[in-house]
């Protein structure tokens, strides 16, 4: 029963308001005792709840996939090994596995048509897993996403021949490692929004994504939006609703 259902039958007299806010909170949730999976977070906040692979085994990933689907919504899980995602296909054969975002889906309603655009750039080949994180969060939230790759600032001029569609795009995720340089750049060329993404790649003194993170903290380019090391999903999500919002024709 949905909430519309739930607010007729309150206020046709068939039940009192406090069965209705019953309803509505079992409606709400699936309990199953390892997890309570979240039903309405795709209302409240456009996007339903993603799995967080690292923590759990391939029985409990798929059974809160399960209880997405059977509540009509599409699952994601982030961050699954291919051994991860073995497990979970044992149990769920239909999912699908994103390998280059180390991801798994499994969906049983039609993703939002993609539009706009959304433009995710990567510094370097190391940062391409964060990057293609991002990528698939954004598309699967109804972005329209190119891919620029390998434009990091010790090459600075493979970035040049793109600055156009960067220009163009209505958000731009920047992924980089090592000393994390990439974002700054960008956001100096541009008046898009710039979501910076540090990650974990480069040697001691990167400090796993510590010294990038700082980095782009601290950047002289107004407006740069910084997420957590390696939080590829984060940044995605922000992008994905940006975009979302650009295409909102004004009243």
């Amino acid at each position: 029963m949905n909430t519309r259902d739930i607010l007729d039958r309150v206020a046709s007299g068939e039940i009192s308001p406090a069965d209705a806010v019953q309803q509505l909170h079992v409606d709400a949730e699936t309990n199953l005792e390892f997890a309570r999976v979240d039903l309405a977070r795709a209302k409240r906040q456009g996007l339903p709840e993603v799995i967080f692979c690292p923590g759990k085994n391939p029985t409990q990933i798929a059974r809160v996939i399960q209880a997405l689907n059977q509540a009509g919504q599409n699952a994601l899980a982030t961050r699954a090994t291919h051994d991860v995602y073995q497990g979970v296909a044992e149990i769920l054969p239909d999912c699908v596995y994103h390998e280059a975002a180390r991801s798994i889906s499994s969906d049983v309603v039609a993703l939002p048509e993609a539009t706009g655009l959304v433009l995710v750039v990567s510094a370097g080949t190391s940062d391409q897993e964060v990057a293609a994180e991002a990528a698939l969060v954004a598309e699967r939230m109804g972005a329209r996403v190119e891919l620029v790759q390998d434009v990091g600032v010790s090459g600075l001029h493979r970035l040049f021949g793109h600055l156009d569609r960067l220009r163009e795009a209505n958000a731009v995720i920047v992924v980089a490692g090592m000393e994390g340089a990439l974002p700054s750049v960008v956001g100096g060329l541009i008046d898009r929004p710039v979501i910076a993404v540090p990650t974990s790649v480069g040697y001691g003194a990167n400090l796993k994504g510590i010294a990038a993170l700082l980095a782009m903290l601290n950047s002289c380019a107004a407006g740069i939006t910084v997420v957590n090391i390696d939080n590829g999903f984060g940044a995605g999500v922000a992008a994905a609703r940006i975009n979302r919002v650009a295409n909102v024709p004004l009243p």
